[in-house]
């Protein structure tokens, strides 16, 4: 998401704003922070973000992962120490009776300082990165068509994911799905934004959405077992997994990444390297453990 900012006031009312004292910011009523329990077997992790009415849990989420739900940006936008990445947090929160979820983010900043010590200053970083672009002849995807019948109330949030050796599976709810395993992507109802979002996991730059495409979409796309398996690599290296150093150059001289802008063109859409001055946050402080809860 694009971080936006806003005009408080005109000049002919700033004096009388400069006499209000400012609505302090909701916090969480309670809240708790833990390390996250291991990876079961096969490293197989579970990664959830649910929110129901007054509720939130979160869970195997890096104190990065809490600083981008918390400033609404995304992770190569959050420049900071490596250590982030790789140490896991189950959050459990109650939210103040009345108060909007909308308001989550802002009361996991205000958490996030209290018991991270986390302070930051925002600037801007060009970077070079991949458009996600409409190729010459048009998108080639299925757009999505809801299915009919009144279904049950979800929560307001429900996003849960599953991953290992053998690949990814996140479902984002209401039927909207990305699935990276067995040499290829498979999704259902995702955005364009969500789908560059994903991509940029498997690949060696930032992906921008500059699609233009609003709707929801199904497509499969297929990668060499090469290509795959270097996608893999790169996927555990973002998320903070450490893996022996010859693995990983043996795997990623093995594969060109040639199928993986091939794929994406069969979708009618191209990966087109551009650079591009984007808002960050500088991390300036960060405890490596919460305070007691």
């Amino acid at each position: 998401m694009k971080l936006t900012g806003g005009i408080f006031a005109m000049l002919t009312i700033s004096c009388a704003l400069m006499a209000q004292t400012p609505a302090a910011e909701p916090e969480f009523e309670v809240a708790s922070i833990k390390p996250s329990a291991p990876p079961g077997a096969g490293g197989q992790v579970q990664v959830g973000f649910h929110l129901d009415g007054a509720r939130l849990t979160c869970t195997y989420f890096s104190l990065r992962d809490y600083l981008r739900i918390a400033y609404r940006v995304k992770e190569h936008q959050i420049l900071g120490p490596d250590w982030m990445t790789s140490a896991r947090f189950d959050i459990a929160a109650t939210l103040p009776s009345g108060v909007s979820p909308a308001k989550v983010p802002e009361m996991m900043q205000k958490l996030l300082a209290d018991r991270f010590g986390i302070a930051l200053h925002r600037d801007s970083k060009e970077f070079p990165v991949y458009a996600l672009v409409v190729g010459k002849g048009g998108p080639k995807m299925q757009e999505s068509k809801d299915s009919e019948g009144a279904a049950a109330p979800r929560p307001i949030v429900d996003v849960k994911a599953t991953g290992g050796a053998g690949g990814t599976m996140l479902d984002l709810g209401n039927g909207s799905f990305f699935s990276f395993a067995d040499n290829k992507i498979q999704a259902g109802k995702l955005s364009m934004t969500a789908f560059a979002d994903s991509l940029a996991r498997y690949v060696d730059l930032p992906v921008i959405d500059m699609t233009e495409l609003t709707g929801n979409f199904d497509f499969k796309i297929e990668f060499t077992p090469e290509d795959y398996r270097g996608m893999l690599i790169r996927a555990a290296i973002g998320a903070g997994v450490a893996l022996p150093p010859e693995l990983v150059r043996q795997t990623m001289e093995s594969g060109t990444g040639d199928s993986v802008f091939a794929a994406v063109q069969t979708l009618g859409l191209k990966l087109d390297r551009r650079k591009a001055p984007l808002p960050v946050l500088v991390i300036d402080k960060a405890e490596k453990l919460p305070t007691a809860n």
